[in-house]
């Protein structure tokens, strides 16, 4: 099976592998061309893969010098590794290296008819390291400075291909990548136990079952497989995914109320249909108001699940997950479908024509403006569904304006569907105001601009029909920008009879990307983790940047690997998730890692889970373990101070404690505690959750078979709120057993002890509980003390 074999480190990489040979040791077929258009050696340089390509061509070269780029009209094309479909990336490995050597051994005059003289002046001096220096005509100017790192980098690069070129010794690498043990070495995972609850409390809010935790002990990892089919048919594993993937496209948050989705051009007979529906059952005015409000809420909240409901949807049915950008349907609740204008249609689908939530996958006709004209074209009668890309609460929650022309969303699709940043692939312009006035068309003229818009312009036409200020569908009225690049998508121009589809015709090609397929593990990683993927480190001169290219790297093969089963099964997501699960970034015990050295700390500072639990996490948890939630945590207020979002104006986690977090953790330790320890008593033995086998009259220090039943109650405890397997006499039993035994010793010392647990903390509707000898406020103590450690609150 292969997800218990992913975490494996042992595979060689060609990202990896160290500096064991020279450039004599690579058996070339014939000497690459000046201008080079695919791969010519058999072998791959390590040092060009692990320095000169990680250092300087994906980082400087690749923006521009690809098909599509700025520069895809010069003789130095190279491809993009994380388009690679080939077993690993070897094809566009080789062609970026021979490109590489091409261009280092190409030097100024060579064959341009320039004076024989001139040309021999310069004869060693290389053209790359002109063009890189901005000494000859680049369109990129200087896009390295002489003597930094990575100038150095290909100086050397440079050196050793002239070097062998003409025979002569090669000379030392001046950077070299270690020959390091594995990267996992000397690294604790977590018990399969602990493991196992992580799992199901993190994807279907519930502790493990008796027979899940019996598995996991008799066939260790080999459990989980099963054991995570079974979690992924939970309907909270469903509420869990939607969480999940609202915090990474925030569609929930889009402006101007949740009809707003449905435009007023196009729906404005039916998109507020709860205003005149009757009611009249409900009893008298002042009733029918209460309900009507209670419609218009549950009405609202339906439309603003739409967009998630098709993620559950397709995860849930095993379609692939390439639907999100291509499914050709949306989802309709009888609440919504009413906005639509579609009951009547769809009424007898439905279970049940009272549930707001109960949706159904539908095709959605195309659209027809109020005013008789200006309708929708449609090659098929229906709207052009492309999955999140075409749905009406994702366009509207990243809206266009005249000036932004679709730029942003053009940003966020490829933020979300290729994990790309495109603010990333240059730096901002130093001085607009020069740009402006150099150029009459900056973003399609200066190379700094160029690098850019060259890539999310034509996205941003694709998305031009969709361009009302008011609603969405819409085009320009004055017709599409012609001051832009033509809409298209990496270099490839929309062909005109697909306007209709444009965005189907952008889903088509997104799921061919393979950068689509390493995206969405990476949003499955983000889900398991609470944090994105490590980003490429580029400061060259950060003494531990060797380290945390070293972890980038590690990271990148499982990512990649995962990817690849994930494609294998036809894009099922289910498999990353259980792909993840045994992974070792996720078993890596996030605690318990730790290094005296600053480098391989720096390696190991991504390993493992060690963050704060979101608010709905909290609450789902205590619902897990005390049989009921807090509530508290589910109001917006108090969300965002425990750091949660409203994905509005708050769209970021907050992964840090604050002052204000810590009072929260306080009210709600004492809350729960107050509530659950007396309730859990006053159940029958065989009931209780955390007492099940000790009583109050138990008190330490009468005998040893007390003490140690009270430190098997403790055990008990560690494992069910901390998801600890402590040993009996361990430290942290003594610990807390020390704890109960001083609150004990505390009241019997005070006079006038009060004979009942606190009033408040009385279980609803039942007298108070009789405490005469303390140990239920003693036990209340204790697990006030327990909700206040990191295994409650993090994960």
């Amino acid at each position: 099976m292969y997800s218990l074999r992913i975490g494996s480190m042992r595979r060689l990489s060609s990202f990896a592998l160290p500096l064991l040979l020279s450039f004599a040791g690579f058996v070339c077929a014939a000497e690459p061309p000046a201008e080079h258009r695919g791969p010519a050696c058999v072998g791959i340089d390590p040092y060009f893969l692990n320095e000169v390509w990680v250092k300087v061509g994906a980082q400087s070269c690749l923006k521009c010098h690809k098909a599509g780029g700025d520069a895809e009209d010069s003789k130095f094309i190279l491809q993009d590794p994380s388009r690679d479909t080939s077993e690993e990336r070897h094809a566009s490995s080789q062609h970026n290296w021979a490109a590489f050597r091409a261009m280092a051994l190409s030097r100024e005059g060579d064959g341009d008819g320039k004076d024989k003289t001139q040309a021999k002046a310069k004869l060693d001096e290389s053209r790359i390291l002109l063009k890189a220096l901005g000494k000859l005509d680049h369109g990129g100017d200087d896009v390295l400075k002489s003597g930094t790192p990575r100038y150095l980098v290909l100086e050397q690069f440079v050196r050793t291909v002239e070097a062998a070129h003409e025979g002569k010794p090669l000379p030392k690498p001046a950077i070299t990548v270690a020959n390091d043990p594995p990267f996992f070495a000397g690294i604790e995972m977590v018990d399969n136990r602990k493991l196992l609850r992580r799992l199901t409390l993190s994807l279907a809010a519930r502790l493990p079952a008796p027979q899940e935790v019996a598995a996991v002990e008799k066939d260790g990892l080999e459990a989980l497989d099963p054991i995570l089919d079974a979690v992924m048919k939970e309907e909270a594993f469903y509420d869990r995914l939607a969480e999940a993937f609202n915090d990474i496209l925030l569609v929930r948050g889009y402006d101007n109320g949740a009809e707003s989705a449905l435009s007023y051009d196009h729906f404005s007979t039916t998109r507020h249909w709860t205003q005149k529906f009757d009611l009249t059952k409900h009893g008298d005015e002042k009733a029918q108001t209460k309900a009507r409000y209670k419609l218009a809420d549950d009405y609202r909240e339906a439309l603003i699940r739409e967009p998630l409901e098709l993620v559950k949807y397709i995860v849930r049915n095993d379609h692939p997950f390439t639907e999100i950008v291509t499914a050709d349907y949306i989802m309709m609740s009888p609440y919504t479908s009413r906005g639509y204008g579609m009951f009547e249609e769809l009424k007898d689908k439905f279970k049940n024509v009272e549930d707001p939530y109960e949706y159904i996958p539908v095709r959605l006709h195309a659209l027809k403006n109020r005013t008789g004209r200006d309708h929708q074209s449609s090659g098929t009668g229906y709207y052009p569904h492309a999955g999140m890309l075409s749905i009406f609460q994702y366009l509207r929650r990243y809206p266009t304006t005249e000036t932004n022309r679709n730029r942003l969303r053009a940003r966020m699709y490829y933020e979300h569907f290729l994990g790309i940043d495109v603010l990333e692939l240059a730096a901002r312009v130093a001085d607009a105001a020069a740009v402006t006035a150099k150029y009459e068309i900056p973003t399609m003229q200066a190379s700094e601009c160029v690098v850019c818009h060259k890539t999310i312009d034509p996205v941003a036409g694709l998305f031009q029909d969709y361009y009302s200020f008011e609603g969405v569908f819409g085009p320009r009225k004055d017709g599409w920008f012609k001051d832009i690049f033509p809409a298209g998508f990496e270099g490839e121009d929309m062909p005109a009879d697909q306007r209709w589809r444009a965005l189907q015709w952008l889903g088509e090609h997104t799921v061919k990307d393979p950068r689509f397929a390493t995206t969405m593990v990476e949003h499955v990683y983000r889900t398991l983790t609470g944090r994105k993927v490590l980003l490429l480190p580029k400061a060259l001169d950060d003494p531990t940047y060797e380290a945390k290219m070293r972890a980038y790297r590690a990271q990148r093969r499982e990512v990649e690997e995962i990817a690849g089963v994930f494609v294998k099964a036809n894009f099922n997501l289910k498999t990353a998730f259980k792909a993840w699960a045994v992974s070792p970034f996720y078993r890596a015990d996030g605690l318990a890692t730790s290094a005296a050295d600053p480098k391989r700390q720096a390696e190991l500072a991504d390993i493992g889970l060690a963050r704060m639990l979101t608010p709905e996490q909290v609450e789902r948890k205590i619902a897990a373990i005390f049989g009921k939630s807090w509530g508290r945590l589910m109001d917006k207020q108090y969300s965002i101070l425990y750091g949660g979002i409203d994905s509005k104006e708050v769209t970021e986690r907050a992964v840090d404690p604050s002052g204000a977090m810590g009072a929260i953790q306080r009210t709600l330790s004492n809350d729960i505690a107050c509530k659950n320890v007396a309730s859990d008593f006053a159940k029958p033995a065989e009931q209780r959750r955390l007492f099940p086998k000790i009583e109050p009259d138990v008190l330490p220090g009468e005998s040893t078979e007390k003490d140690q039943q009270i430190r098997e109650a403790i055990v008990h405890l560690h494992a069910v709120v901390l998801g600890r397997y402590d040993t009996i006499d361990g430290v942290e039993v003594t610990r807390t057993f020390n704890l109960f035994s001083g609150i004990i010793s505390d009241a019997r010392a005070r006079k006038g002890l009060e004979q009942l647990e606190n009033y408040s903390c009385r279980a609803e509707g039942e007298a108070r509980f009789k405490d005469p000898n303390y140990t239920v406020r003693a036990w209340r103590g204790v697990v006030t003390y327990l909700l206040r450690q990191s295994d409650f609150l993090y994960e």
